[in-house]
């Protein structure tokens, strides 16, 4: 049978991400070709939280989505077997019905479900939610690409106004 749970040691082979911004702290089902479960235990000590909001600390919308990338990341490590050593990187490449329907706040355990939904040469398309217990929190359609990173960003044109 092959392994359906990892740990943080595991998921920082798999990805590039590192605190402050390595945000699954474990992989609780997996399987290959199709879907992934993670969770992310949120605690009053990130650093966000000092900032967002001090009077009712939440947890930003966005870092929501990212751990969902993160977690969609996983699972194309998993089924491909590419690390961050091998020079390629998984980024982010678009955002499709993004809805947020609970606030997350310390003392929530996040539980992100991913599943493959299409993946057409290097991109990859997911369904993706994050829960906390039995409610919903946020929920959207992601890509992500496969991108050589020892490639330099093309720069912009000299006479390109800002």
């Amino acid at each position: 049978m092959s392994k359906t749970i990892f740990d943080i040691r595991d998921i920082m082979s798999m990805l590039a991400h590192r605190y402050p911004f390595l945000l699954v702290d474990r992989i609780v089902a997996y399987e290959k070709g199709k879907s992934l479960t993670a969770i992310k235990n949120v605690t009053y000590n990130e650093q966000f939280f000092t900032g967002h909001f001090p009077e009712l600390p939440t947890m930003p919308g966005v870092l929501i989505i990212e751990a969902l990338a993160q977690a969609c990341g996983l699972l194309t490590a998993l089924d491909t077997g590419i690390r961050p050593e091998s020079g390629v990187i998984f980024y982010f490449a678009g955002i499709e019905h993004a809805r947020f329907k609970r606030i997350v706040i310390p003392g929530d355990q996040l539980r992100f479900e991913v599943e493959i939904d299409k993946v057409k040469r290097n991109v990859w398309r997911f369904k993706a939610k994050a829960m906390v217990e039995t409610e919903l929190a946020c929920e959207a359609e992601l890509m992500c690409a496969l991108k050589d990173a020892s490639r330099p960003a093309a720069a912009a044109p000299e006479n390109a106004e800002a």
